[in-house]
């Protein structure tokens, strides 16, 4: 992702944006340059207006300034409200002092349509972006891709290694690389995957060998066996055993590894309680674009693959 394009709240510490916001001097020449600054919403009024900090000033974004619309849809209260307390991007579109008072008028809106036009409506399908999670439901995450532009990454996207809720891969705040799974022109809605990143299956395998003992994360338990995680994108099967629960650590010991089945058989030697076990990643994948990815093996029977094509794009 080019910088100028990062999600929202990327630069509020930055010292250009802090210059800009120090001083109505630093402010008047953002408005005269149409730079896109960053500040936190401290209020949203009776009428649906975010009040933003400035320094010794502040600035009112309008409510009909807060939000870029998709489809002419109205402006949802809500999406307005939940900015209180967070970082918000804009364009300054006037500064008006009279006598003692400044009054400043901004714009987010603005700032996400150039986002749009620039940045957002030229993604493809295998791109590989910069994304924050801001929100989290057992259905997947929401993820701003750029100057709080949204986009959906589903649970089932996440990992390859399967999880319950995103928090258990995630935490809300959390900078993440994704991949663009599907654009729809005619809504400019985007939807993302994460798992093509984490690596294939023989990629993750490789870290394991027959004979050892090793941390996992409890997943799953069926009653032919026990799920256990031992990377985002590998999870071993081990025999069913009282006691054990989703969500507890295990040591394991690996009893064999099967490329052809893409198996991993294990023996659980331990369960205990464990906690924060989301943090940080390992990417597989460089570069900005992937045109396919295959995670199972070619000795593989089964296949595990995506392919990324714009053709497929509604």
């Amino acid at each position: 992702m080019t910088d100028l394009f990062m999600p929202e709240g990327y630069y509020i510490g930055s010292r250009t944006n802090t210059e800009y916001i120090s001083s109505i001097e630093g402010l008047e020449r953002a408005m005269e340059t149409g730079a896109v600054l960053e500040a936190r919403a401290i209020l949203c009024d009776s009428e649906h207006n975010l009040v933003v900090e400035l320094g010794q000033y502040k600035g009112i974004i309008p409510r009909e300034e807060a939000l870029m619309k998709i489809q002419n849809e109205e402006t949802r209260e809500i999406a307005v409200i939940t900015r209180v307390g967070k970082p918000v991007c804009f364009k300054i579109i006037s500064i008006d002092k009279k006598d003692d008072e400044v009054k400043i008028i901004l714009s987010r809106r603005i700032a996400q349509e150039e986002c749009y036009e620039n940045y957002v409506k030229k993604l493809r399908a295998g791109d590989i972006i910069d994304a924050k999670i801001t929100h989290q439901e057992p259905f997947g995450c929401f993820c701003d891709i750029g100057r709080g532009i949204i986009a959906l990454l589903s649970i089932d996207c996440i990992s390859v290694s399967r999880i319950s809720h995103p928090r258990e891969r995630f935490f809300t705040g959390q900078y993440i690389h994704a991949v663009v799974k599907k654009t729809v022109r005619h809504d400019g809605r985007i939807t993302l995957t994460h798992k093509e990143l984490l690596g294939t299956w023989e990629e993750n395998v490789s870290g394991f060998n027959q004979g050892e003992t090793v941390a996992g994360i409890v997943r799953s338990v069926e009653p032919y066996g026990i799920f256990i995680e031992l990377a985002p994108n590998l999870a071993g099967l081990a025999e069913w055993r009282e006691g054990i629960v989703p969500g507890q650590c295990a040591a394991v010991f690996i009893k064999s590894i099967i490329p052809e089945k893409m198996k991993i058989k294990l023996v659980t030697v331990d369960s205990y309680s464990c906690e924060g076990t989301a943090g940080k990643l390992k990417y597989f994948v460089e570069g900005e674009h992937i045109d396919y990815w295959r995670y199972s093996p070619e000795s593989c029977e089964r296949i595990i693959e995506t392919v990324f094509d714009d053709s497929a794009e509604q």
